[in-house]
C-alpha cells in the first residue's frame, strides 16, 4: 500500500509541475502583446518585467516545493517518522506535552528549511522588482513575533485538542470540531486588535475626503464599518491592496498606504464596494459555513481513521506509533484524496468574486471605476496576465485579471446604451 500511495503522490506531484509550466509556457507564446483595456497603463516593457517576475518568482516557488516534496517522501516514506516518533516519545511521559514538542519541532524544523527561500524572495526577487522595503531587522523582528504568536497557538490548540480525546475517547471528534469553530470566530473576533497591530500601525484614513466618500458609499449598501483605516504596508513592501478584516460589529476596512497612493478615491471607492459584495451576497458567512460543514465530516472521518489499526500501515509504519504520529499519516493520506477538490473550491471563489464585481458595479454606477482600478493592480503589482486558462480554473481564486476587466467594461458600455 505504501508504494501505491508514494504513486499517487508523485503522480500527483508531477501533474502539478506540468501545469505550472504549462502556464509560464503560454505566458512566453501570449506575454509580448498589451491586452485590450490595458494600453496605457502597461507597455511593452512592463510586460517584460512582469513576465520575468512571474518567471522568477515560479522558479523559486518550484525549487521551495522539490525540497519539500523530497524531504517527504524521506520523512514518510523512509522511516524517519517512526525515528522522530520514538525520539520525542522519549522525552517525556506527558501525552499532551509529547505532542505539543512534536507538532512544535516538525513546525520549526519546517520554518528553518524555507528561510533561505523567505530570503531570497524579499531580498533579491521583490528587491529586483523595486517591491521589497523591508529592511533586515523588520524582517528578523517579524519573524521572531511570527514564530512566538505561532508557538503559542499551536500549544494551546494541541493542549486542548489532545485534553478534550482523553476527555471524551468516544466523542472527542464532535468537541473537537466545536472548539475549532469557535475559536476560529474568537480569533476573527480578536486579530484585528491584539496581532494584526503587532505587525503594522493602523491609523485613520489622512487622505482629505477619502474616508467621507467610503462612508457615503458605506451607508449607500447599508452597511455599517466601526473604522475605516490606512496601514503602513510601504514599511516592508510596494505591493497594493485593501480588506476587510473581524467580524460583526468589530469589522473595519483597511487599506494599504500604497493603494493610497496610487488610486484615485472613485477607484479606491470600487474597489471597497467589491470588498462590501461579499459581505451583502453572504459569501463571508457562506464560505464559514462550508468550511465549519467539511471540518465536522473531516473531523468524525479522523475519529474513524485515527482509530483503525491498519493505519499506520498504509506507510509501511509499526502500529504502536503515537496518536501525533498517526495524524501526520492521516495528513497526508487526506491531502491525497482531498486534492481533485481544489479546481471546485476556486470555482467557487470564482463565482462569488463575478458576483462582487457586480454588486460593485451596480452599487457605484461605474464599472469603468472598478476596471480602472484592476488595471492600475495588475500593472503595479507586475500581476501574470496571461495565465493559461488551465491553470487559471484550477488554481485561481479570483477570474484573471484581463477577463474581469473585459466584463466590467461591457457592463458599462451596456449601462451607457441603457441611459
Amino acid at each position: 500500500m505504501n508504494f501505491l500511495l508514494l504513486g499517487i503522490f508523485t503522480a500527483i506531484t508531477a501533474f502539478t509541475y506540468w501545469l505550472r509550466y504549462l502556464n509560464l509556457q503560454y505566458l512566453n507564446q501570449h506575454g509580448n502583446k498589451v491586452p485590450e483595456g490595458f494600453e496605457g497603463a502597461v507597455d511593452e516593457e512592463k510586460l517584460r518585467n512582469s513576465s520575468a517576475y512571474t518567471l522568477d518568482s515560479s522558479r523559486l516557488g518550484l525549487w521551495d516545493s522539490l525540497l519539500d516534496n523530497a524531504l517527504m517522501v524521506v520523512f514518510l516514506f523512509g522511516g524517519l517518522l517512526a525515528t522522530y516518533d520514538h525520539f520525542v516519545s522519549s522525552l517525556t511521559a506527558s501525552p499532551i506535552i509529547s505532542a505539543i514538542l512534536f507538532f512544535l519541532l516538525l513546525t520549526w524544523a519546517s520554518t528553518l528549511l524555507g528561510i533561505p527561500f523567505d530570503l531570497y524572495g524579499t531580498f533579491r526577487i521583490e528587491a529586483r522588482y523595486g517591491f521589497n522595503t523591508t529592511t533586515p531587522r523588520i524582517w528578523v523582528v517579524d519573524f521572531f513575533k511570527s514564530q512566538a504568536i505561532g508557538a503559542v497557538l499551536l500549544a494551546f490548540l494541541i493542549t486542548v485538542v489532545f485534553w478534550l480525546i482523553s476527555w471524551r475517547p468516544q466523542q472527542w471528534w464532535l468537541w473537537v470540531w466545536g472548539f475549532m469553530a469557535v475559536f476560529s470566530l474568537f480569533m476573527m473576533f480578536i486579530s484585528p486588535y491584539v496581532i494584526e497591530p503587532l505587525f503594522n500601525r493602523y491609523e485613520p484614513v489622512t487622505e482629505e475626503g477619502l474616508e467621507d466618500d467610503i462612508r457615503a458609499m458605506m451607508e449607500k449598501a447599508g452597511l455599517k464599518v466601526g473604522k475605516v483605516l490606512q496601514m503602513d504596508a510601504s514599511k516592508r513592501s510596494r505591493h497594493s491592496n485593501a480588506y476587510f478584516t473581524g467580524i460583526g460589529r468589530v469589522k473595519r476596512i483597511v487599506l494599504y498606504d500604497t493603494l493610497i497612493k496610487q488610486m484615485t478615491h472613485e477607484e479606491i471607492v470600487a474597489v471597497l464596494a467589491h470588498e462590501i459584495g461579499h459581505w451583502k451576497k453572504g459569501h463571508v458567512w457562506k464560505q464559514l459555513l462550508w468550511a465549519e460543514v467539511m471540518a465536522l465530516a473531516g473531523s468524525w472521518l479522523s475519529f474513524i481513521m485515527l482509530a483503525w489499526p491498519g493505519l499506520p500501515g498504509l506507510l509501511g509504519l509499526p502500529a504502536d506509533i503515537s496518536l501525533p504520529a498517526k495524524m501526520v499519516v492521516l495528513g497526508f493520506v487526506a491531502s491525497l484524496a482531498l486534492f481533485p477538490l481544489g479546481p471546485f473550491s476556486a470555482w467557487r471563489s470564482r463565482c462569488h468574486e463575478r458576483e462582487a464585481d457586480r454588486f460593485a458595479s451596480d452599487l457605484t454606477g461605474r464599472p469603468e471605476d472598478l476596471a480602472s482600478a484592476l488595471v492600475k493592480m495588475s500593472a503595479e503589482n507586475l500581476s501574470n496576465l496571461f495565465p493559461h486558462p488551465f491553470y487559471a480554473d484550477f488554481y485561481f481564486s479570483h477570474p484573471p485579471a484581463v477577463e474581469r476587466v473585459r466584463i466590467l467594461r461591457n457592463w458599462g458600455s451596456m449601462q451607457k446604451e441603457g441611459e
